[in-house]
């Protein structure tokens, strides 16, 4: 599997919460074209959130830092709640999650996670939090946003960056290649995802027990 560069600047996100992962999976690491790592978490209403629930249905996964500049050029853009809702239209499900450590850069309190959805008017079906950072790692979820989808079958079909241009420019958004915009076209069309790994960039994810 082809690892995506981490820019040097420290990012971690979190809310408040914990995430569950069974044991025996949380050294998976999640491969194209083969099943996504199985995993539940406490989302911010207090309602358990597993992988298994969506069997089925297209799932997208976001991993993010309110703080982080390249997170927010994308929500000050609304390119992300753009895509976001074009997946819930679609009848997919949207989970954002939360990895970085209790007391770094990006943690909130689920009530504060609350309050960023609704005020930067953003449509995911939950928001997940993973302060131990268990299914960040089961991901090898390196930075913010580092997105996955999943097709209904439970397979992983695309991990990588929402986009191609690696700056926090609201400018750059519509030059960009949109490589989750078109794994999402091509998967609902029926074909094969051109680009099903690409590279992330984005703020570095602060894990829990990491320097």
């Amino acid at each position: 599997m082809t690892s995506t560069p981490i820019l040097t600047r420290r990012a971690s996100l979190v809310l408040a919460g914990g995430a569950l992962l069974m044991p025996t999976l949380a050294s998976a690491r999640p491969v194209v074209a083969q099943s996504a790592p199985a995993f539940s978490g406490m989302d911010t209403n207090g309602k358990q959130q597993s992988l298994a629930d969506y069997k089925g249905k297209l799932v997208v996964l976001e991993w993010t830092n309110h703080e982080c500049p390249y997170v927010g050029k994308h929500y000050r853009s609304t390119n992300m709640q753009a895509i976001q809702k074009d997946v819930a239209a679609a009848g997919g499900v949207w989970l954002t999650i939360i990895s970085s450590e209790p007391g770094s850069q990006g943690f909130v309190s689920p009530a504060q996670a609350n309050e960023l959805t609704k005020s930067r008017g953003a449509a995911p079906s939950a928001v997940i939090l993973d302060p131990d950072g268990i299914i960040g790692r089961a991901y090898d979820a390196r930075v913010t946003p580092h997105m996955y989808i999943i097709d209904p079958k439970g397979t992983l079909v695309y991990m990588g960056g929402i986009d191609s241009i690696r700056s926090t420019n609201l400018d750059d958004v519509p030059k960009a290649k949109p490589y989750v915009r078109d794994a999402l076209k091509e998967l609902a069309s029926g074909k094969p995802i051109s680009a099903p790994t690409t590279s992330a960039y984005g703020c570095t994810i602060k894990y829990k027990g990491t320097a």
